[in-house]
Parts: C-alpha cells; structure tokens; sequence
C-alpha cells in the first residue's frame, strides 16, 4: 500500500456520523474517513450480522473487540478475535464477514 496526499492528520472517531448497511442479516455502522488514495474506517457489526457481498477489495483489518469470521470464497474460514487482524490485496481471496456476536473493527483501504 502506498498511501499518496494525505498530509499529517488526526481523527476523533467520536466525532464522526455513522452511516448504516445492512447485511443479509443485521447492520454494519462505518464511521469513515478518507483523504488522497485511503480510506480508514472505524466499523461495527450488529449481532448476527452477514455481509451481503463478497469483497474483492484490499484491507488491512484490525479485531477490536467482539470476534469476526472471515469466509474466502474457496469455502475457508477464519475467526479473528480482539488483537488480530488479517490483510489481503486487490483481487486476490473474494471474502466475506459474518459475526454472531458483533465485532468492532479498524479498518484500512
């Protein structure tokens, strides 16, 4: 990841209206910024919450709290718990999260 015209900066999170999407089944709330050529988010998922998409996007992912599953397109899982994070680049692994417990997550892309 090269991150190209983002001069320093600082975000209060707190600060920042949540916007709502939903899943298959429950929510994700993202508060989002974005400058130059990143986005950085702060997300929730609801309780029983199923993306309804897979991504094909680059991320770096970072558990904050609660526990995400991460399903690959080829049938692999994975659950991620607080401290963990998984990273993937553009066009490589279509994935999709689910969580039946809710998760925070910050994310990088």
């Amino acid at each position: 990841m090269k991150i190209q015209e983002v001069p320093f900066c600082t975000v209060d999170w707190d600060t920042i209206v949540p916007t709502e999407h939903p899943g298959i089944t429950g929510k994700a709330l993202w508060r989002t910024f974005e400058m130059g050529n990143i986005r950085v988010r702060m997300v929730e998922y609801t309780k029983g919450y199923l993306a309804d998409h897979w991504c094909s996007r680059g991320h770096v992912i970072l558990v904050l709290e609660g526990e995400l599953i991460t399903e690959l397109d080829d049938g692999r899982e994975f659950v991620l718990t607080p401290g963990m994070s998984y990273q993937v680049a553009d066009d490589i692994n279509p994935h999709r999260s689910h969580t039946d417990k809710g998760a925070k997550l910050f994310i990088v892309d």
